[in-house]
């Protein structure tokens, strides 16, 4: 008999089987204007399945449905944009198996915090290409670990070729939404992320209005760059995290997301990503709790809405939408997204694309 995990795969591929045989969806309506349903965003590919920012987790992604994939951008020492979740890889790559990087191993304060390991930065393109992705959650995702050293670590202009190779055989513009990671650590090494991103996009001829293209950034200085310097017309997202601010920004997430915030924010972002507890935060008890007005706020300033990240495991849901005691088992993940989605918010970061396809269907 199917066990819960398997009758949700199932089923949501099965939902999505009408997605991947439609016609080429249309451009990404302009700043300000709203989506007919919300989008969904495979988070580092089909994370849920497949090691993370691989190219076959970006793959399966868009076979199951997603209208977007997301790879997270870091450089390498030769100034090459690869996809790697942080510049640290030695929990996402079998770096810390192979003898002849072993010296480089070290510790450094990213963004002031100590962190020690293997760092893209002290890599060439060459010499990180000999590497192989693991799964970054073995104990977790037990499955993906079938995968470890399968993968190489694809570059960012690898990604968009497969993005417009998969446009093509499924019918429909597969959207991507790159993440600069750590933008100021990386300035500070003088391998800056911003002229690389946009050249790579020009190149393809995706920095126009109208394309399938956002990029993020948890810096709005970030973004700031990208929209007045390099003057990127893609549409720009500002992710924001429950506490805290960006590095080295006296503003708080909190007081870019009040009303006045938002209206500044809209001046060079066409979106937030907030963490999904800042538009239904949770109660003491962990349950799920009353939706903030967050989505309508931002609404009001002109601004997107695409909360992270959603995932099917009961550890990362809300006591009430948990199944069982197992931590790793699935729990009521499709129920938990409908609920997201019926906020109206305009799309949802997913580890497991196919349940996001089938929540959105049945959300309505």
């Amino acid at each position: 008999m199917a066990d819960r995990r398997q009758v949700l795969r199932m089923g949501a591929v099965a939902a999505a089987a009408p997605a991947l045989a439609g016609t080429v969806a249309a451009p990404a309506l302009a700043h300000g204007a709203a989506n007919r349903e919300p989008e969904v965003f495979g988070h580092r590919g089909a994370s849920g399945y497949r090691p993370e920012h691989t190219l076959a987790s970006y793959e399966l992604a868009a076979r199951m449905g997603a209208d977007y994939i997301e790879p997270d951008l870091v450089s390498t020492k030769d100034h090459v944009l690869v996809c790697r979740h942080e510049p640290e890889i030695g929990g996402t790559t079998d770096v810390a198996s192979r003898p002849e990087f072993a010296a480089r191993r070290k510790t450094v304060l990213l963004d002031g915090v100590s962190v020690t390991g293997w760092f893209t930065e002290d890599f060439t393109l060459a010499e990180l290409k000999t590497l192989r992705a693991i799964e970054r959650l073995p104990a977790v995702r037990q499955e993906n670990t079938l995968y470890d050293r399968l993968f190489p670590v694809p570059t960012f202009q690898e990604v968009l070729e497969l993005r417009a190779r998969l446009s093509k055989e499924l019918g429909r513009d597969i959207g991507v939404i790159p993440e600069t990671k750590h933008p100021t650590y990386f300035r500070a090494l003088g391998l800056e992320l911003e002229t690389p991103l946009v050249q790579t996009l020009r190149r393809n001829r995706l920095d126009r209005r109208g394309t399938k293209v956002w990029i993020q950034s948890f810096e709005a200085a970030n973004l700031k760059l990208l929209r007045h310097k390099h003057r990127v017309q893609v549409n720009l997202v500002f992710l924001t995290s429950a506490t805290g601010s960006p590095f080295g920004d006296p503003k708080t997430y909190a007081e870019y997301l009040t009303p006045a915030g938002l209206k500044e924010l809209a001046s060079y972002v066409d979106g937030i990503g907030p963490d999904k507890n800042q538009v239904i935060p949770r109660t003491a008890d962990a349950t799920l709790g009353t939706p903030t007005s967050l989505v309508r706020d931002a609404h009001a300033a002109g601004l997107k809405v695409i909360p992270y990240t959603f995932r099917a495991e009961n550890q990362f849901l809300p006591a009430d939408y948990r199944v069982g005691t197992d931590p790793d088992a699935y729990g009521r993940a499709i129920d938990e997204q409908i609920t997201f989605l019926r906020t109206g918010i305009d799309g949802l970061f997913t580890d497991q694309p196919d349940i996001g396809v089938l929540s959105r269907e049945l959300a309505g």
